[in-house]
């Protein structure tokens, strides 16, 4: 689809594991050169509302891409959110060696897009998306990464944290049961103890799932808040004209 300011597509990426994985791409449909977004999914599969994300990053400046990180156990995947446990399979049946591979497939096909900045790309992910992210940042150089509300980040991802490439936007809910305040603790000592470059806020009103309009959730001020502090975050990382932030 081509409107006026937005080009959207559906392609298929080959993983080097032999895997096929679908994606989601969205990308400003002028001419020109622009940074790249890897948009990671939630648990509900790249449903309605990562798409919308995915187009909502394009109209920004982006060329972005949202793969779908069940298509080894449930291609074309999108639950309800009144249904989590539909989405447990697909969850419990994903392995970090395997998402990587994911990873590197949509990085690599950002980094080869015609209209695409190699050298400026990014990541945001929600909720189990959120810690893909941060995967992300640790398997490829990427300039930025967001997670919103990733919860097993911390213990299982904290020897990854020596390699992130990117310095991270944290955000967390006050009032999500689903993430322990110990995880979060966890995570910020190791990356203060590594001198990792990071901005981690905590939204005291919101809840899990805050940012997404189609949960019960939904908290407008928190997702609107969340959103302009995440856009002001891309453009000094990607859009500013200095060089890329050293990381340890």
């Amino acid at each position: 689809m081509v409107d006026k300011k937005l080009a959207t597509q559906r392609v298929t990426l080959e993983v080097a594991d032999g895997t096929s994985m679908n994606a989601y791409v969205a990308r400003p449909a002028e001419e020109g050169k622009f940074p790249g977004m890897i948009v990671f999914q939630e648990a509900f599969g790249v449903n309605a509302h990562i798409r919308d994300i995915t187009e909502r990053v394009a109209r920004e400046g982006y060329v972005a891409v949202a793969p779908e990180l069940f298509h080894r156990t449930g291609p074309g995947f999108e639950g309800r959110y009144d249904d989590f446990p539909a989405a447990m399979p697909h969850m419990q049946a994903m392995k970090d060696e395997s998402s990587a591979e994911d990873i590197r497939a949509a990085y690599e096909w950002v980094r080869g897009h015609s209209q695409a900045r190699s050298d400026r790309i990014a990541s945001i992910g929600f909720c189990m998306g959120g810690r893909i992210s941060f995967l992300a940042s640790s398997v490829v150089p990427l300039r930025a990464a967001i997670s919103f509300y990733g919860g097993g980040i911390a213990p299982a991802l904290l020897p990854r944290a020596a390699r992130l490439s990117s310095p991270m936007l944290l955000f967390w809910g006050g009032l999500d049961k689903h993430i322990g305040q110990d995880q979060i603790r966890a995570l910020m000592d190791e990356l203060k103890r590594l001198e990792k470059p990071y901005v981690s806020v905590d939204i005291s009103d919101a809840d899990h799932g805050f940012f997404c309009d189609a949960r019960a959730s939904y908290n407008p001020t928190a997702a609107k808040l969340a959103w302009n502090l995440s856009l002001e975050f891309l453009e000094v990382h990607l859009k500013g004209t200095g060089d890329k932030a050293q990381v340890a």
